[in-house]
């Protein structure tokens, strides 16, 4: 008992810290991002409220705080199945609410326990013993969120309640992580000169998009990290083979496409957002994490010498204009709409809700 409370309070601790940073440059926004809030309700919960720090509690006035909480983990059917996850009510998805009668139905996908280079085994299995909340081998067992709790040997989504014990399709116990490359552009006309929304003033804003085959959903191209690859390589990798079809290139083609990356990837950039996603894909047991990286490619240069051509997970893709209109996979939205405030580019045609941050 006494270690699991220590377990729950490093948590909160580390949540806490983690949105005391999102807080401060966000503290009077009157609009709060579904990917941060599930996490803000955890720190802030009433059995652990001395730990919320001031700038996390001012974000609690944010416009209805319960309505995004954890909201595409609890959707049915499950991804590729016709699997119904046991309805969970937004009060009871945190885990310090007491809910004795939760019953959550078991699932991992055949493509998983069909043992996969890229999936764990199944918890008891021979020969394996996961060390969870630290690097294993070449697999990272951390969460950008700070630690985890485990429980019966599993450990659990420290976001709260899904609806489903397992792994359903993610290969990983406890985190998945992902890279997730944003790269944009300014819109201009056929005189090259930037283009600006009519009604907000503002200048509009591009970013490459992909149309996932798994769902037909459009996305910012990227996937998951391999085990012991850098984050940089994995953002580079997951671009060039969804938006540019790598995969299917020449050994001259794949030379020259990768001194553009190169000049791309060394383009102005910045981290959106790293930490828990909201994704359909997750479980009480296993569930995504991603870092996002905005790479900026100002004249647009770079951009006019990759031909783009959907490969690998991808069926479609295209520059889109970027505006509150969007319906994009998982939390991506969120993340496009963080690059567009910190770029001062149009989002919306009225006054955005929260003041812009340009770049420091």
């Amino acid at each position: 008992m006494a270690r699991g409370l220590f377990t729950r309070t490093v948590t909160v601790v580390s949540l806490t810290v983690t949105l005391s940073a999102v807080a401060s440059r966000y503290s009077y926004c009157r609009y709060f991002y579904p990917i941060f809030e599930a996490a803000r309700i955890l720190a802030c919960s009433p059995l652990s409220e001395h730990w919320c720090h001031t700038d996390a509690a001012k974000m609690s006035t944010c416009k209805d705080p319960k309505e995004n909480l954890h909201n595409k983990a609890r959707t049915s059917p499950y991804p590729g199945s016709k699997i119904e996850r046991a309805k969970v009510p937004n009060d009871k998805v945190d885990w310090l609410v007491d809910w004795k009668d939760y019953s959550p139905v078991e699932y991992t996908a055949h493509s998983v326990l069909a043992g996969p280079t890229w999936a764990d085994p199944e918890i008891g299995a021979k020969n394996f013993s996961p060390k969870f909340n630290e690097k294993d081998g070449q697999v990272e067992r951390k969460s950008q969120n700070g630690l985890y709790v485990v429980e019966n040997d599993r450990p659990r989504n420290p976001v709260g309640r899904t609806g489903i014990v397992g792994r359903g399709l993610l290969g990983r116990w406890g985190p998945n992580h992902a890279a997730d490359p944003v790269i944009t552009r300014w819109k201009r006309n056929g005189s090259g000169n930037k283009v600006t929304h009519p009604v907000s003033g503002k200048n509009i804003l591009q970013f490459i998009a992909i149309k996932r085959k798994d769902c037909g959903e459009w996305a910012i191209p990227g996937g998951m990290v391999d085990p012991g690859e850098k984050l940089s390589a994995a953002l580079k990798r997951e671009f060039s083979e969804e938006a540019l079809n790598a995969l299917q290139k020449t050994e001259a083609e794949k030379e020259e496409m990768e001194k553009q990356l190169n000049r791309l990837f060394s383009q102005d950039h910045f981290v959106v957002y790293k930490g828990y996603v909201d994704d359909p894909r997750n479980t009480d047991n296993a569930w995504m994490e991603t870092e996002a990286v905005n790479y900026h490619d100002e004249s647009g240069e770079v951009m006019d010498n990759l031909h783009l051509e959907a490969g690998d997970d991808a069926g479609k893709v295209k520059w889109i204009d970027i505006s509150e209109k969007l319906k994009l996979y998982a939390s991506h939205v969120d993340f496009i709409r963080l690059v567009a405030e910190k770029r001062r580019a149009h989002w919306n045609e009225t006054d955005l809700d929260c003041p812009d941050q340009s770049l420091n």
